[in-house]
């Protein structure tokens, strides 16, 4: 029997006939391929109008607003500026104003979901901008990210599209949903900015990071802008939601024209200016790698500072910050002296600037932060593993006081940290210092950070049962258990004496007794420690295959700590059948595991027990009928043929038999 389609060609071949569905197709097909490719300024072609106007109205709009990889003919003559087109298909097939395609920005290469009218604003085709809103177009319709046209126009500095919008009704007031406004978005043009703020605009909204338009401006060190945003009421005391204003963003962006437009305009108390100047200071020597210009901000702080401190004495800084392991308890330079004595070395320098940016911009700011990971990143670049440990712990343990381990960064750097003690252990890195071999990570930096991401680990893991659950947060709590088991790797790897075996297991033997569980699994350190699959992976390393587990040494650590043995994840897969996988078999590991009573009849919700699995795998030799008792067989007998037996037995064999459910 022939199939339908080749019945359809047929009948074409014999009867020199096409079915509609067919014309339609092609019709469509031709018009996406001559919106696409006809010369700018161009019609469509005689012959494919002529086609299409054998059809009524109703069926040329069925046809022009077909999408072909998320865009219909008129978006494609919109993106184009085919204006002759675009007349065309409104006036002649009645398409659709409003119907959405897809733009990809070029900057970036994000894909947003726009109407044809932000699709030509964005494009800078003013000749179709007019045609859509003569047509009825939506001047205020958004895209999904809640940009309108004359905002994303803004953008990209179509100064004569923009003003041809608000002429034509567009809310220049209207923010995006992140609460970018468009004179947040023109700071890079000044002439626009002043057209909007001539029609209008507000100069101090702020967006859903608390920015106005002025801290943009600055960040992008676009002076003249920020002269006319001041001039027009601008605020250089509003602040961020990271508590920057206008002084401490050029600081950090070393906007240096800026910085001195600032305090010789807007007055500032003397040590404002001494933060200042150090604050920036340190911004030239981390980012610039500019000594000499950090030191001279750095002499002009502390010369202010002595000129107007009180007799003999310089005016303090506040807040004052605590001596730090992390900066090998460095404390800032008071004088002149002291700053010509850190002025000879250029690692001390680094390590004033790391103090400066925690004081002036606080332990929390989203800088100090960056900057701490990145000198560690430095030193590790270097070879000064034991530098890079030390700041990024205190990074991590800035981020878990923060934002707790449920949080994206958090895992981040915890991942940086475990991946680099994991490293140095794994490559037995050989670092000389003073003479002296330092190759493996010391066992009180492993313990400290495994203490410091195990001590929320129950309280998180309620906090994940609340409803909606939230991925991301799932996932940083999951990476955060598999930093853990190799933190545990770690501990072993690195305890020496009797004092720190006996810290060793109070460390893990606490951890083990919050029950953790990963969230998307319900996999228990055991389930993770017995998985080849158990790996971490950070954007600070290009070489991902670590393979630590499964791991005997780990193992018996956890099985001696207290680790539930027969535990069962989501799937009521015990780390038995987890390690009698293919994957990752290994007759010792499962040999340990039955040894410490592993249930080789227990069976998962699949109905599979891990003794088929061993029995199965060509590697095994371990005795399987020397862990099959009696009681095993007879619990598994009450379970397979539904027995009733609960208030009938013993509550402790009720438990066991439990065991062997599905």
């Amino acid at each position: 029997m022939l199939s339908k389609s080749l019945g359809k060609r047929l009948d074409m071949w014999f009867t020199g006939k096409i079915d509609l569905a067919t014309q339609k197709s092609a019709l469509f097909h031709d018009l996406m391929e001559e919106c696409r490719y006809v010369a700018p300024g161009a019609r469509l072609s005689y012959q494919l109008r002529t086609h299409l106007e054998r059809f009524c109205r109703e069926v040329r709009k069925e046809i022009a607003c077909r999408v072909k990889d998320g865009c219909a003919p008129l978006f494609i003559a919109c993106k184009r500026g085919n204006v002759e087109i675009v007349e065309y298909l409104i006036n002649v097939c009645n398409v659709d104003l409003e119907q959405r395609g897809l733009y990809e920005v070029p900057d970036d290469h994000s894909v947003h979901c726009v109407t044809p009218l932000w699709c030509a604003a964005v494009s800078g085709k003013l000749a179709v901008t007019k045609c859509l809103v003569q047509h009825g177009a939506d001047v205020n319709s958004v895209s999904d990210s809640g940009s309108s046209p004359v905002r994303s126009a803004c953008f990209m500095t179509h100064l004569d599209i923009v003003s041809y919008l608000v002429e034509n009704g567009a809310d220049i007031l209207r923010p995006n949903y992140n609460g970018g406004t468009c004179l947040i978005n023109s700071v890079q043009s000044v002439q626009l900015c002043l057209y909007l703020l001539q029609h209008g605009a507000l100069v101090n909204t702020r967006d859903i990071q608390n920015k106005t338009a002025l801290h943009y401006a600055i960040q992008e060190h676009r002076f003249e802008t920020t002269k006319l945003l001041l001039d027009h009421g601008a605020d250089p005391n509003a602040r961020s939601r990271y508590n920057d204003d206008a002084l401490l963003t050029a600081c950090l962006k070393g906007a240096t024209q800026i910085f001195d437009y600032l305090i010789a305009r807007v007055t500032y108390s003397p040590d404002r200016l001494a933060d200042a100047h150090e604050l920036m200071g340190s911004t030239f020597l981390d980012e610039h790698n500019d000594a000499t210009t950090a030191l001279r901000h750095w002499r002009m702080a502390t010369q202010l500072r002595h000129t107007f401190g009180p007799p003999d004495e310089p005016i303090p800084k506040f807040p004052v910050m605590p001596p730090r392991a992390a900066f090998h308890n460095a404390v800032e330079f008071r004088t002149m002296e002291d700053l010509n004595n850190v002025a000879l070395d250029l690692d001390a320098m680094r390590i004033q600037s790391l103090l400066i940016c925690e004081r002036v911009l606080g332990p929390h700011h989203k800088d100090t932060l960056f900057r701490l990971m990145y000198r560690g990143a430095a030193y590790a670049d270097a070879l000064q593993y034991q530098r890079c440990i030390e700041l990024w712990l205190r990074a991590l343990e800035i981020r878990v006081e923060k934002d707790t381990i449920l949080y994206s960064d958090t895992c981040f750097t915890a991942q940086a940290l475990v991946r680099l003690f994991v490293d140095l252990n794994e490559k037995n890195l050989e670092i000389l210092k003073n003479g002296r071999e330092e190759g493996k990570p010391r066992f009180e930096d492993v313990a400290a950070t495994l203490q410091l991401l195990g001590k929320e680990l129950a309280t998180m893991r309620q906090l994940l049962e609340l409803r909606p659950a939230q991925k991301r947060q799932q996932e940083s709590y999951d990476r955060t258990l598999k930093c853990i088991t190799h933190l545990i790797y770690m501990l072993v790897e690195t305890a020496q004496t009797d004092q720190q075996k006996e810290q060793m297991r109070e460390i893990v033997t606490a951890i083990i007794r919050s029950n953790p569980r990963s969230a998307s699994t319900g996999d228990t350190l055991l389930h993770l420690c017995v998985s080849r699959l158990n790996t971490i992976k950070s954007s600070y390393f290009s070489d991902d295959n670590q393979f630590i587990f499964p791991n005997m040494d780990v193992i018996k650590l956890l099985l001696e700590c207290g680790a539930p043995l027969n535990a069962r994840n989501e799937s009521r897969c015990t780390p038995l059948h987890v390690a009698a996988n293919p994957y990752n078999f290994y007759s010792p590991l499962l040999q340990l595991l039955l040894d410490h009573g592993a249930h080789l009849d227990q069976p998962n919700r699949a109905g599979d027990c891990p003794a088929i699995f061993v029995a199965m795998n060509p590697l095994n030799n371990v005795h399987l009928v020397n862990y099959v008792t009696l009681r095993c067989l007879a619990a598994t007998a009450v379970c397979k043929y539904k027995i009733p037996y609960e208030g009938q037995i013993p509550a402790t064999l009720e438990t066991f038999v439990k065991f062997h459910e599905e």
